[in-house]
């Protein structure tokens, strides 16, 4: 008889130790579910934002290829334009060149 008292003080030992284990188990499951969710959330909004913001970045796409494409064109304009100048100075230096060693 006093062998199953014992038995039985033990196992409520180990039961009373178990309940703040399993408190604290059940609270960081808690935890956790609610973290998978946070986060579930959190990358539904971030693909909301990419969709609102989808046009607006093609369009900014769009107009940033035209002042590029505008930008090259005045950069190939200001190019022929000043050409002809640059020949004609480089001319203008060569014959300088050519004045000052016969002299």
């Amino acid at each position: 008889m006093w062998i199953f008292k014992c038995s039985c003080a033990e196992e409520r030992k180990v039961a009373i130790r178990k309940v703040p284990q399993q408190a604290i188990l059940g609270e960081v499951r808690r935890m956790v579910e609610e973290m998978q969710t946070l986060n579930k959330k959190l990358e539904e909004t971030e693909s909301a934002i990419e969709e609102y913001f989808k046009p607006i970045h093609k369009e900014a796409e769009a107009l940033m290829k035209v002042q590029l494409e505008g930008e090259e064109r005045s950069m190939k304009n200001m190019v022929k334009v000043m050409q002809p100048q640059a020949l004609f100075e480089k001319a203008e230096v060569d014959e300088t060149v050519k004045n000052c060693a016969y002299t």
